[in-house]
């Protein structure tokens, strides 16, 4: 762990003139007005506001709070404000006059006790100046250990007001030459240290606008972190929500496209995946948790992970989604949680598939046009019709895991034919609105748009790319919800 140098040289250079220099003995270089009567200061009785927050780091909540506090610190047009903690009865700790790099004057205010400086720590205070001779209220301590709880009562002073101004510079003032007591500081946590009987105008005006502006550098380095590391998440996440398909050895063309809402910076629970099983049956399936954040990706990743195990292990239907209830019933946060799912097993042939649905809107298939009149046949498709689309049976589904303890999800056969395409999609592609008003898309405006882009032409990642650019145009702007889209092509 590195050891802060002294304090005259933790201060950069950052502007001509050198400090000016203590008087031989040891007292301060010139003249300097009392902590109470300094010029601009208020009294401190009769300052109000609200206490600082003593929570510890930056998170999510207070960033906002913090980008204000560092506007003002970044030499903006608030002058700085300086908080200064101490207790001495006599009266004896002076503050210079201080200028801030526009010259304009710092302004200081006083607390003579914790409870007073949690009171005046106020959104506009950038920096605080804390006396390490401060005493807090507490038991008397023996004549053995004086020395010892001496110094751990000023560290414990230092740790309190570390907690109470988190997003605070904050410069120790250690009494003369003691070097070792400020370096112990910094370690702790203060951004430097002073000597009491130096507080020289120019050098503590440069300690305080350093101190402000490393203290903003240090939260801009954590900030940059937590997104780093957010970023790292959030990829994982979307590995683990948008798998890469097991298709090997299959024939049909897998495509797929998930865009995320606008609301958030993660993913939601959208998940899909699809699997082949040895004896040549193709998989498919596509989810929704409800609700959006990473609580709601991750149980979509457990449940999509659980989803491919069961599969592989050779379970269908509703002994697949009985099973998934129940590990969703053992990993959610909340009883209110649910998902809804979508499965579709499709045979080796690939003319047949079951279909369970979980809550969820039903797949849509589109097929040559004769393919109506001659289901699974294989005479060739009317020269310059369009495919036909349509929505698979949705009658037979079952309610979203876990709303209904002990709920059945019956296998519904449905027959393919010999050339198709079969699109799973979650509700973030219906319920967009379509123009001012509070009209929604809904399926039956889901099918009429890829009918039309069917008819022009459109199919695999094209198809999938239109209909989604289509439904955020039609909204007005990206939609709310996050919308994962799966298509499964076969062709004869």
């Amino acid at each position: 762990m590195p050891v802060p140098v002294p304090r005259q040289r933790a201060i950069p250079a950052v502007e001509g003139g050198q400090a000016h220099a203590a008087s031989p003995s040891g007292g301060p270089a010139q003249a300097a007005p009392a902590l109470g009567a300094l010029s601009g200061q208020e009294p401190s009785s009769t300052r109000h506001g609200t206490s600082g927050d003593a929570s510890h780091g930056v998170t999510a909540d207070n960033a906002d709070n913090d980008d204000a506090h560092d506007s003002g610190a970044a030499g903006g047009t608030a002058p700085l404000t300086l908080l200064v903690i101490e207790d001495d009865p006599a009266g004896a700790l002076t503050v210079p006059e201080l200028r801030d790099a526009a010259g304009r004057q710092i302004r200081v205010r006083t607390a003579r006790n914790l409870t007073e400086a949690e009171r005046l720590l106020t959104d506009d205070v950038q920096c605080v100046l804390l006396d390490l001779t401060l005493r807090t209220p507490g038991p008397a301590t023996t004549s053995e250990g004086a020395a010892e709880a001496e110094a751990d009562d000023e560290l414990a002073t230092l740790r309190h007001v570390l907690r109470l101004a988190p997003r605070h510079a904050v410069l120790a003032l250690t009494p003369a030459e003691d070097t070792e007591r400020g370096a112990e500081a910094v370690r702790v946590g203060a951004q430097d240290y002073l000597f009491r009987d130096e507080l020289d105008s120019r050098l503590l005006s440069r300690a305080v606008r350093y101190a402000v502006e490393r203290k903003r550098s240090d939260r801009a380095e954590r900030r940059l972190t937590e997104s780093k590391l957010r970023a790292q998440e959030n990829a994982r996440l979307e590995r683990g929500l948008l798998p890469t398909p097991l298709l090997e050895g299959s024939s049909l063309r897998f495509a797929a496209r998930y865009r995320p809402g606008r609301s958030r910076a993660l993913l939601g629970g959208d998940f899909y995946d699809t699997v082949r099983t040895p004896d040549g049956t193709v998989h498919a399936m596509i989810g929704d948790v409800c609700g959006h954040g990473p609580d709601e990706a991750a149980l979509g990743v457990e449940l999509r992970i659980a989803w491919r195990a069961l599969t592989l292990a050779g379970l269908c239907g509703d002994r697949l989604l009985s099973t998934l209830q129940q590990v969703l019933e053992h990993e959610r946060d909340s009883d209110e949680i649910f998902a809804t799912l979508c499965t579709v097993d499709i045979a080796p042939d690939g003319r047949r598939a079951g279909l369970c649905l979980a809550g969820h809107p039903a797949p849509l298939i589109s097929r040559p046009a004769r393919s109506r009149a001659l289901v699974g046949g294989d005479a060739g498709a009317d020269a310059g019709v369009p495919p036909v689309a349509e929505l698979l049976p949705y009658e037979n589904g079952g309610p979203a895991l876990g709303l209904l303890p002990n709920a059945r999800w019956p296998r519904q056969q449905v027959e393919l034919g010999g050339e198709w395409s079969l699109m799973l999609y979650t509700d973030g592609l219906i319920e967009g609105r379509t123009g001012e008003g509070r009209e929604r898309l809904g399926q039956d405006g889901m099918v009429d748009m890829v009918r039309r882009q069917l008819a022009e032409g459109l199919r695999g990642e094209e198809l999938l790319r239109a209909a989604v650019n289509e439904v955020r145009d039609l909204n007005g702007g990206e939609l709310t919800d996050d919308v994962a889209v799966l298509l499964l092509d076969r062709v004869a």
